[in-house]
């Protein structure tokens, strides 16, 4: 049995504060339940085995991140190997109110639609650096931190992977600007 000091968490309490988030992190990258249950499952097993090597250079969550997006990469990279295609599904992105009426519902379900399988054309590096910039919200450092990589390197990804979703969605915007007039 491990010993704890008084400011280092249990990895009980880590895997109890911890565990959605580390499942709603797999869910985004993996878009799938039962993966993310499984990449979330491997990142606590990977956590456990290094807990002794965590030092407290970063926060518990910084380092959790990290494990959770590579097993969750991992994941996606096996299971493109294998040639089954993934599906995420981002039912929390709301483009438009629902005060909006009927119309605006339906473009931002074709709109958030056209943006997962955008996402899904990313290659992974680019795809998590998007994910966890523009839908988790961490800043670049904090990015940068979970993705093991400078924030220059993380800039980089994330302005690719944004270039390529406003690429694939351009068309799909003009069209919807022309229905309007």
């Amino acid at each position: 049995e491990r010993t704890v000091s008084e400011d280092r968490p249990s990895f009980e309490d880590i895997v109890s504060q911890y565990g959605d988030f580390v499942f709603n992190l797999a869910y985004r990258v993996l878009g799938n339940h039962a993966d993310a249950e499984d990449a979330a499952q491997d990142a606590f097993l990977s956590a456990y085995r290094n807990f002794h090597r965590f030092r407290g250079e970063s926060s518990v969550s910084t380092w959790l991140y990290r494990i959770a997006v590579n097993a969750a990469l991992m994941k996606l990279r096996k299971d493109k190997n294998n040639g089954l295609i993934l599906k995420p599904e981002y039912e929390e992105i709301q483009l438009v109110s629902a005060q909006d009426g009927p119309e605006k519902l339906a473009i931002n379900s074709e709109l958030r639609d056209r943006l997962e399988r955008g996402l899904d054309r990313l290659a992974p590096n680019l795809k998590s650096a998007v994910i966890l910039r523009d839908l988790q919200g961490m800043n670049n450092q904090e990015a940068a931190d979970v993705l093991a990589v400078s924030v220059s390197s993380l800039k980089a990804r994330l302005h690719r992977g944004r270039v390529q979703l406003r690429e694939y969605i351009r068309g799909y915007l003009e069209d919807q600007t022309n229905k309007e007039y």
